[in-house]
């Protein structure tokens, strides 16, 4: 049975429309990234799911039971929210405590529930610490601990990362992930970062212009963008996307020039484009190899260099003005101002139509 079904939900704030008919299928212990940049409607989904906010039209359901008439505490849904909305002058137990005891459950077993969160998130020094007495990363976890002690069927997680810096947002990461194993629930979180999601999540839903654009894995919406927007939105640096004039196909694969006239031959199957365009390629940086000035596809002036260690990223623009991004080994030799050569791997290169869908190379692994 699904954990979670969402069927052609709505919702507009006045005139101003939020969401327009999503829908969206979720298994048992399954954990789903809402991914989007700000203002597509994902934290607003949440908020539906969460009983928070009232849907114009369509039905939430959980396990098989419709839930969005039901009060928010009456859904088998804990949400964990983006500023930990912790009681200052509690202690930690007792923020943990506190919508039990409003629920009438025994005190033995508030008692017993309390603790068994505290040990999974290792937090039982903190339990007579109160919030100001913490770091983030600490009230963090007690936001969390907060929901597990509700027994819920699913979690929510609003932007749970958003207000740690570098150092604990991989640390509460690496916890994310392992809270996913111990308890029995379902988990969507929502971000506008495409590394959390990425990293957590078994399926990433992306969302735009009040729409799921793409649902999939990660290295699935990575390697087969349904359309442009998520080419661009996921990946990082971003993909590089251009403009390209279709020439005769070969071995039944497309063919397209760059502005500069550089011949990229695809492994995008020539009978699965339309007929007419226009068309634009995208090229992730990994697909586009620093060559010799007289060796690659075609050579770039540099405008940047930006050494990762492991790596390089190299900023060019073509002679058309084209910006594109190349990768070189760690130890580059390139500086700004050179001019280089750049072998674009045409088996690695997507193809998008005048309405903006991906086409994808034969065989790819998605």
């Amino acid at each position: 049975m699904d954990s979670l079904e969402l069927i052609d939900i709505r919702k507009a704030f006045g005139a101003t429309p939020v969401l327009d008919d999503v829908s969206l299928r979720m298994d048992r212990k399954e954990f789903v990234a809402f991914l989007g940049p700000s203002g597509c409607g994902k934290s607003t989904l949440l908020r539906i799911i969460a009983g928070l906010e009232t849907p114009d039209g369509g039905e939430v359901r959980l396990e098989g039971r419709r839930i969005d008439g039901l009060r928010p505490g009456d859904r088998g849904v804990a949400m964990v929210f983006q500023h930990y909305a912790l009681y200052p002058h509690m202690t930690v137990r007792e923020n943990m405590a506190f919508g039990l005891r409003n629920a009438r459950v025994p005190r033995a077993e508030i008692a017993a529930r309390v603790a068994e969160a505290a040990r999974i998130l290792e937090i039982e020094p903190l339990l007579q610490s109160k919030p100001g007495q913490m770091s983030g990363g600490q009230r963090q976890r007690v936001a969390i601990g907060r929901a597990i002690v509700k027994n819920p069927k699913l979690f929510l997680l609003d932007e749970p990362l958003s207000n740690l810096d570098a150092a604990l947002r991989m640390r509460t990461r690496l916890e994310l992930a392992q809270l996913r194993t111990r308890v029995d629930a379902a988990l969507i979180m929502v971000t506008h970062d495409q590394a959390e999601a990425m990293t957590l999540a078994d399926r990433i839903v992306v969302m735009h212009d009040r729409r799921i654009q793409q649902v999939g894995a990660p290295m699935e919406v990575y390697d087969r963008p349904a359309n442009i927007f998520v080419a661009r939105f996921v990946g990082s640096p971003a993909m590089t996307i251009a403009p390209v004039e279709p020439v005769a196909s070969e071995g039944g694969f497309a063919r397209v020039r760059l502005g500069d006239g550089a011949l990229v031959e695809t492994r995008v199957p020539a009978a699965g484009l339309p007929g007419a365009g226009p068309f634009q390629i995208g090229l992730r940086p990994e697909k586009v190899a620093v060559a010799a000035a007289d060796a690659g596809t075609t050579s770039a002036q540099v405008d940047l260099v930006e050494r990762l260690g492991d790596r390089t990223l190299i900023y060019g623009r073509l002679s058309d003005g084209l910006a594109i991004i190349a990768e070189d080994e760690g130890h580059s030799r390139v500086r700004m101002g050179d001019t280089v050569g750049l072998r674009i791997d045409g088996a690695g290169a997507h193809l998008f139509g005048p309405d903006g869908a991906g086409h994808h190379s034969a065989g790819r692994s998605a």
